[in-house]
């Protein structure tokens, strides 16, 4: 018997399920509240603090992200489900980690603007100017990573609950749809990051 086959015959968790499901839409609209506060609200960092070490950080969480989730592919179509399982655990913590680090991040400090060579917060025309069509290309960048990310979120739990549950045809179905707009989360962010680098 292959690891699919074992791992297929396990029967599903309903009760289990119908749990997460809740802890799903909790967490996902807590996270969701938190992204857009963070952008109103800022904590004073105590004297002496710096977080500017953060943003690298973020994106080499990112990239380790999608390094796994590519590996998790890769054993999934071997047929290698206890290799897969662990390589989507691997992806799960450091986004996980990531989404504790960027909230914290942007709660205790003022956003980092394309183009802001000064550094003051604010974009002058000669800012945009200098920035010219590279500007452009970063928001779409930032724009969609951001937008797939927020709606992405709630679907990858549950694709993880439907995987962690055993009903395997669900996890299936939906997978598909979702690893590669996770993917393509992960890889944006560093990318962002990078495009972002100069001005931080």
């Amino acid at each position: 018997m292959t690891q699919i086959e074992e791992i297929r015959n396990k029967p599903e968790n309903i009760e289990q399920l119908k749990k997460l499901k809740v802890a799903v839409w909790v967490i996902s609209v807590a996270v969701l509240g938190l992204v857009m506060l963070m952008r109103e609200v800022k904590i004073p960092l105590p004297s002496g603090v710096n977080l500017a070490f953060l943003p690298p950080f973020h994106a080499l969480l990112n990239t380790f992200a999608a390094v796994s989730l590519v590996l998790a592919l890769i054993s999934i179509k071997k047929g290698k489900v206890v290799i897969h399982r662990r390589w989507i655990y691997s992806a799960m913590v450091c986004s996980f980690i990531f989404l504790l680090s960027y909230v914290a991040y942007h709660f205790t400090t003022h956003e980092t603007k394309f183009g802001d060579l000064n550094g003051d917060g604010l974009l002058s025309e000669i800012e945009i100017t200098e920035a010219g069509s590279m500007r452009k290309v970063y928001l779409f960048i930032l724009i969609s990573h951001i937008s797939f990310a927020a709606i992405s979120l709630p679907f990858i739990l549950l694709t993880f609950c439907y995987g962690f549950t055993h009903h395997f045809d669900k996890h299936r179905n939906l997978s598909k749809k979702i690893f590669p707009i996770w993917l393509y989360v992960a890889i944006t962010g560093p990318v962002v990051y990078f495009l972002l680098m100069p001005y931080y």
